[in-house]
């Protein structure tokens, strides 16, 4: 099976909210996807905002992953954050979860970012160990906290 990586365009709005939904179905929350939608149009035209890329197994997309970038002085210079990460459950365990990391770190590299950051459930315990393999760390006195500043 080959991996590969493909820049996602309008057109391939469905098949994102459709993973989008899924991923949410995953961990237990509730998807928006109009809210989704209305994320990925801009997120789709501004490049300077991050980037999706739809996960291809022989040409065929099974999972996604959007990346978003931002600025850290704590890290010293630009970061980037791993907004969501799927992966069809036929294809987990296989390596392909590695390999995406492993591509967007390269993509983060090219454009100097300093860290890449990710939220994973502290129930999925299977995807810290794959997050952990990798390289990155729980962070040590840290959570993420949020507040919605528009519905």
């Amino acid at each position: 099976m080959g991996i590969a990586f493909r820049v996602a365009e309008l057109a391939d709005v469905a098949t994102l909210l459709r993973f989008h939904v899924a991923l949410n179905e995953y961990d237990g929350t509730v998807a928006d996807p109009v809210r989704a939608r209305a994320g990925l149009e801009i997120l789709l035209g501004q490049e300077n905002l991050g980037g999706v890329w739809l996960i291809c197994a022989d040409e065929t997309p099974v999972g996604y992953i959007v990346l978003t970038w931002g600025f850290s002085l704590e890290f010293g210079g630009r970061d980037a954050f791993v907004d969501e990460l799927y992966i069809e459950a036929g294809y987990r365990g296989q390596g392909v979860g590695r390999q995406t990391l492993a591509f967007a770190e390269s993509v983060c590299q090219a454009r100097d970012i300093q860290a890449l950051h990710l939220e994973v459930a502290r129930e999925n315990v299977n995807a810290q160990a794959v997050y952990e393999r990798v390289g990155f760390e729980k962070r040590a006195g840290y959570f993420l906290m949020s507040k919605r500043l528009r519905p």
